[in-house]
């Protein structure tokens, strides 16, 4: 039975693209991330898809915002003031366009997201 037209299945069946965190953004870890993005919207900003992350830890400056579902591993999100928040497999969060702080892959990370580019 073919897939309904406007309707996108986020598989991982292509091979990844390399997102591996720039290295001045590393504070711990590799850095090393890949992407499997399933679907871009008409206009660019829409984006969906499952990335990959090995352990380590980044820092963060959140110009989109986006919904993440984690399937495997932790993360722990800690904002410019300290506080800091834990998720594991089977939580779905949002980072909203402006957060500041640091992400932590605790484990190999792997979620599916949603993220919303910024205008213009």
């Amino acid at each position: 039975m073919p897939t309904p037209a406007r309707v996108h299945s986020l598989t991982r069946l292509d091979a990844p693209a390399a997102a591996d965190a720039p290295p001045e953004r590393v504070i711990a870890g590799s850095g090393h991330a890949r992407v499997w993005n399933a679907f871009t919207g008409a206009g660019g900003r829409f984006h969906a898809g499952h990335w990959q992350a090995e352990p380590g830890r980044i820092a963060v400056d959140y110009a989109e915002t986006e919904l993440c579902v984690l399937l495997v591993g932790r993360v722990r999100l800690s904002d410019e003031s300290g506080a800091a928040v834990d998720f594991g497999p089977g939580d779905a969060f949002v980072v909203e366009a402006g957060f500041r702080g640091t992400w932590e892959s605790i484990g190999r990370v792997t979620k599916i997201y949603a993220v919303l580019d910024p205008e213009g």
